[in-house]
């Protein structure tokens, strides 16, 4: 059995970021690999002081869903030397999801998180990498140089959005580029139902998820509000640090995420479970410095001809539907084209 390296960020603090890794675990196991994740410590152990700000509370729920996941036996640092023949056991190394080649963070982004460090009989390959923005790098940038001379070595690449896809393409000159699914759209509703959890906490069957990264203006409260009144639903704001549901994890945002009678949202894996469970959510548009971010979002709903879900003032009676047979088509075929990919890197 083959051995592979699951190259992704690394935190404790984020539902799509460890969702992810574990979807791409399970898809390699799939295909008769044997996977384990490296665990990257970022520049002045960034990461794991960011996962430090988090409660106890949280961070316990988090090590819990961590149990799900097997980790590789040594630690890849990115501002320190890497030891001579790091990862020589493994035959390959799996680059994504996530975020993993967004140059602007400062703490990650590095020749590392190309596996520049593997030997010439291990295999590199970018499942679904996120570049994260929708601009490239300057020419004359350390990023630039970065991306062009790890590019040109990889074995196989595909990327999460249209935008990163352009990027790529511009930077290193090839042309076998592909854009993917999200790993995390790979594994149907009971392989996740597997491992999702009700939080201890919830006491209601009727509530809407509330899942913003970004700043929500009034007239988007409003709405919510409105429709949440209307439909006599509780508004479970999983974003906010006074809910009692800023602390669950992985799990319990699944469940949430399953039985929720609405998702509004401005999150990319809050969309994702919406369309995996046949939630129904609204997209808001980002307000702040993470606008720039939004191009996976972009990609998502122009993938699933699902546009008409972008809030644009008022909550429609389309924006309400449940029906999602359209949408599951296309995901069947999008999933076809991701294990063809797989089927042909891992050959």
């Amino acid at each position: 059995m083959k051995k592979a390296g699951i190259m992704t960020l690394y935190c404790n603090n984020n539902y799509g970021n460890k969702l992810q890794n574990y979807a791409v675990q399970e898809i390699l196991k799939d295909f008769g690999m044997n996977p384990e994740t490296i665990m990257i410590i970022t520049k002045d152990d960034h990461n794991l002081k960011n996962d430090m700000k988090c409660s106890e509370n949280k961070l316990e729920h988090f090590r819990e869903f961590n149990k799900n996941i097997k980790y590789f036996k040594d630690i890849l640092y990115i501002d320190k030397d890497t030891e001579a023949g790091f990862g020589s056991d493994l035959d390959c190394f799996v680059i994504g999801s996530d975020q993993v080649w967004n140059y602007t963070f400062w703490d990650v982004f590095s020749p590392k998180i190309f596996a520049s460090f593997a030997n010439e009989n291990q295999k590199k390959i970018a499942f679904s990498a996120s570049v994260g923005v929708s601009e490239s790098p300057e020419k004359d940038s350390e990023e630039y140089k970065i991306f062009k001379d790890n590019l040109k070595n990889m074995d196989f690449i595909s990327v999460r959005e249209d935008a990163g896809k352009n990027i790529v393409e511009g930077i290193s000159g090839r042309d076998d580029i592909k854009v993917l699914l999200d790993p995390t759209m790979l594994l149907n509703k009971n392989e996740w139902e597997k491992v999702m959890k009700k939080p201890e906490n919830l006491k209601t069957d009727k509530f809407i998820v509330k899942s913003f990264l970004g700043n929500v203006d009034s007239n988007t409260e409003d709405e919510i509000e409105k429709y949440a009144k209307e439909n006599d639903c509780e508004i479970i704001d999983i974003s906010d640090k006074n809910s009692p549901y800023f602390d669950m994890g992985p799990a319990e945002f699944i469940y949430l995420e399953k039985n929720a009678k609405m998702v509004v949202t401005d999150s990319f894996h809050s969309c994702v479970f919406a369309i995996l469970f046949a939630t129904p959510f609204i997209v808001f548009k980002r307000e702040d410095r993470l606008t720039s971010m939004y191009s996976r979002i972009e990609t998502l709903l122009k993938t699933f001809e699902l546009e008409y879900r972008m809030f644009n003032g008022k909550i429609t009676d389309e924006m309400k539907s449940d029906d999602y047979s359209k949408v599951y088509k296309i995901l069947d075929y999008k999933r076809n084209d991701c294990m063809d990919y797989l089927s042909r890197a891992f050959a």
